[in-house]
């Protein structure tokens, strides 16, 4: 296989930035260095004059092929995979939901079969969704043999796939013992519920409800009741999609080095404006936890700029407003909670932060790649543009634009939160583990094949 070569760009990590050469061979990077000349062989060479040499992102928080009563998310591991490359995203974790009941090994091992599609390399949260004893064994099992480090808890979605803080608790007890991470929604179930029922009872059933049934401090609590729990248990925590200042209030009093936090760009970008009307194309910001206010916004802004948020995750779950979402025309607590996002996370955070002075370009590789790689356990692979690590690199047009818009994504949806917000700045090619698998606005997935990361 021929050399690549990247030429005259200039590298960014999440602590430093130079100008040098990068020369992959294979899968790996195995020289970084200035003005690199191999006269004498077979090399592929591409030209990064005035462009950024940054690490595949990361997104830590994916939900493809996901079943739900209103059908499977619309994004299967194929799919999601290739709008993940478009975006410059080369690693993603995905999630084991398995019923109640069920065997966490037997849904890991389900779970696993069903990611194998997947072009980019990949691992899996598994998730905790009911409890008894008979999981501690399996909880040490998936961390000593099956590379799992992390464990998904919901506090939301009371009677289906929630669990109570009592239950969270023994979770937290058993995890912290085997030092691995739990990764928390915070919701508090029992408050959604009871709003829930109480506006559909008064005859509020259209998506705009969705979101009054959800405020901000629900999150709040629970994260508060969460935090305690951590520093009791002495658990390492990941609170998932922080969508709200109150939120970011009860962490900073709580923050300890086992706190890690993550936003959405949806939390950033969008706000509790596009739920005031009845229309039902209002269903593709039924996300949970909703959009909040554009005092939050700014807020969630100012924390990134201050490194008190660790990661910029997508949540991608995304579901057809044609025969899904309109399945809770009449109730909105049965429209599928989720959207769409892997393909432009990086690009949105560029635009939106680095070009308007929010943060810094390091700090966008952080937020993007580099704090995931460390946090879940694959920081000696990826994260990254290092001799030694896999090859996976973006090479950044910082001119290139483009107006989001769900007729020319990657994506599988009717429909897109992000339809015509301008970008400026975007991947001009993609490399995964050293095949070129983005360029000229294609993806080229030949010879591409994601595998399952084992974590540590």
């Amino acid at each position: 296989m021929a050399l690549l070569l990247i030429k005259n760009g200039t590298i960014i990590n999440a602590n430093d930035t130079f100008e040098a050469d990068v020369l992959i061979e294979d899968a790996q990077i195995i020289r970084i260095e200035k003005n690199m000349l191999l006269p004498d062989a077979d090399v592929i060479v591409i030209d990064a004059t005035a462009k950024y040499i940054i690490p595949g992102g990361i997104d830590p928080h994916v939900h493809l092929d996901l079943p739900t009563p209103a059908g499977n998310s619309s994004d299967d591991f194929y799919s999601g995979s290739i709008a993940a490359i478009a975006g410059g995203t080369t690693c993603m974790i995905d999630f084991v939901t398995p019923s109640r009941g069920e065997s966490l090994l037997q849904a890991l091992y389900k779970r696993k079969a069903v990611a194998s599609t997947s072009c980019i390399d990949y691992s899996l949260h598994v998730g905790i969704t009911w409890w008894n004893n008979s999981l501690i064994e399996e909880i040490e099992y998936c961390m000593k043999h099956e590379g799992i480090t992390s464990f998904k808890t919901y506090l939301a979605y009371k009677g289906t796939i929630g669990i109570s803080y009592e239950e969270l608790y023994e979770v937290m007890k058993v995890v912290a013992k085997y030092n691995g991470l739990v990764t928390v929604h915070c919701e508090d179930g029992d408050s959604v519920y009871a709003m829930q029922q109480q506006l559909i009872k008064d005859g509020k059933t259209s998506p705009r409800y969705h979101a009054l049934s959800r405020p901000a401090e629900v999150e709040a609590e629970a994260v508060e009741k969460v935090l305690a729990m951590a520093a009791e248990t002495q658990c390492k925590v990941y609170l998932v999609h922080i969508s709200a200042a109150k939120s970011m209030d009860v962490i900073n009093r709580y923050r300890t080095k086992n706190v890690f936090v993550e936003t959405c760009p949806h939390y950033l970008l969008l706000n509790e404006e596009v739920y005031n009307n009845d229309d039902f194309e209002t269903a593709k910001y039924v996300i949970s936890p909703p959009l909040r206010s554009k005092t939050d916004n700014e807020i969630l802004w100012h924390q990134l700029s201050q490194n008190l948020i660790d990661t910029v995750a997508t949540d991608h779950c995304p579901f057809n407003l044609l025969g899904q979402k309109d399945k809770g025309k009449h109730n909105f607590t049965r429209i599928p909670n989720g959207a769409g996002g892997i393909e432009y996370r990086t690009a949105l955070l560029y635009t939106y932060g680095v070009l308007t002075d929010i943060i810094t370009l390091q700090q966008w590789v952080a937020l993007t790649s580099a704090h995931a790689a460390e946090i879940f356990g694959i920081s000696n692979t990826k994260g990254s543009i290092t001799i030694g690590k896999d090859a996976d690199i973006v090479i950044w047009n910082t001119e290139k634009e483009k107006v989001i818009s769900f007729d020319n994504q990657y994506q599988h949806c009717d429909s897109n939160i992000y339809e015509g917000f301008h970008l400026k700045g975007l991947p001009e090619i993609v490399i995964c583990k050293g095949k070129i698998a983005f360029e000229n606005e294609k993806v080229n997935t030949n010879e591409l094949k994601g595998e399952f990361l084992y974590r540590t």
